[in-house]
């Protein structure tokens, strides 16, 4: 079956404050399964970017491979992207991102990217603190390959082959928690009233941002005993609490009630608005965070919303002292300062 999206779009379509419609922020027609989480993503990455106006040839989209790495193909059109190896995309945008600081990086992978063959390089970009928004859509199964299960696979679950899971999956999550990452977040594709003002917030953090987002595969994992189908999330999924970003450009308001919402001040001044759904719950509290995560799962509940932020992080440029120039931008005299310069750097290591 042949798709073909037409181009026309209402003259009147809103613009941003750049000038920008929302088809500027889109990408290719999608060529995943239909009903697939993946779109919904997409689709809250284009509203997050549209309505925050970035402008998309600042954004730089990097991925490796899977159904989820196929997917900066269809949003951003217009952004540098670049489809990576498998398990490599942390790699990549370290290179990338060390090169030019003044792109926004939006990595993009998926559970079996990132839980299995790139396990290693997702604890070291999470430790290194890399400035970026790290997205796994994670749908528990090898989707591109046809189901096969993945390292977050539940126990005890089958696969549409009929094969049982026997091995405790991994939680991203609590593992980046536990390297210390400066934002984590989880969040359901289906929930794009909660998922798109948590890119905002992420793309507005100095430091490394993850969201883990529950994405349904439904060829392959939308079935019975599944905790990663529609069903199943729709009926044990409880939030940290209901979220809102107020870009710092904008004014300040909240009509919340006194004592059952809580603001989160990020390092360029915007704000989260966060109505408190758990009692008590801080995310501001790593260690809170974790408790949360455990006592939740062991109700059989998935938590999301906004599960931890430190908002005055430092990010791998300010540990590296990298400049603040693109290197491309920089000339011969900068690049080659002479032989003077080289001796004073000697003699400051003497």
């Amino acid at each position: 079956m042949t798709f073909i999206r037409p181009d026309f779009r209402h003259p009147q379509s809103p613009k941003n404050d750049i000038g920008y419609t929302s088809k500027d922020y889109e990408g290719a027609l999608s060529t995943l399964c239909a009903g697939c989480g993946h779109d919904s993503i997409s689709a809250a990455l284009i509203q997050a970017c549209f309505e925050m106006s970035i402008e998309p040839h600042k954004v730089a989209k990097i991925s490796g491979i899977g159904c989820s790495s196929k997917t900066p193909t269809y949003f951003l059109g217009n952004s540098h992207g670049f489809n990576s190896v498998h398990g490599r995309m942390p790699s990549v945008t370290t290179g990338a991102n060390l090169a030019n600081r003044e792109l926004k990086y939006v990595g993009v992978s998926g559970d079996g990217d990132s839980a299995s063959i790139g396990l290693g390089q997702f604890a070291h970009v999470v430790r290194r603190n890399l400035n970026m928004l790290y997205i796994v859509e994670n749908n528990g199964c090898y989707g591109l390959t046809k189901g096969q299960m993945s390292a977050t696979t539940d126990v005890d679950s089958v696969n549409k082959s009929g094969m049982l899971n026997e091995h405790q999956p991994i939680d991203l999550v609590n593992l980046a928690l536990e390297l210390g990452a400066t934002f984590v977040a989880r969040s359901f594709s289906g929930d794009k009233g909660q998922l798109v003002p948590l890119m905002k917030a992420a793309m507005s953090h100095r430091g490394f941002a993850f969201i883990d987002v529950v994405s349904p595969c439904v060829t392959f994992n939308n079935n019975v005993g599944s905790t990663k189908s529609y069903d199943y999330i729709r009926e044990h999924n409880e939030a940290t609490s209901a979220l809102d970003f107020v870009p710092m450009k904008d004014e300040i308001t909240t009509s919340y009630e006194q004592g059952a919402s809580q603001e989160v001040t990020l390092h360029d001044g915007s704000v989260i608005h966060l109505t408190k759904a758990i009692s008590g719950f801080d995310p501001c509290d790593r260690r809170a965070a974790i408790d949360a995560i455990k006592d939740h799962n062991e109700r059989g509940e998935i938590l999301t919303g906004l599960l931890y932020v430190d908002t005055d992080p430092t990010d791998l440029h300010d540990m590296s002292g990298t400049s603040c120039k693109p290197l491309n931008s920089l000339n011969e005299d900068v690049l080659c300062p002479g032989n003077a310069t080289l001796q004073s750097i000697n003699e400051s290591f003497r």
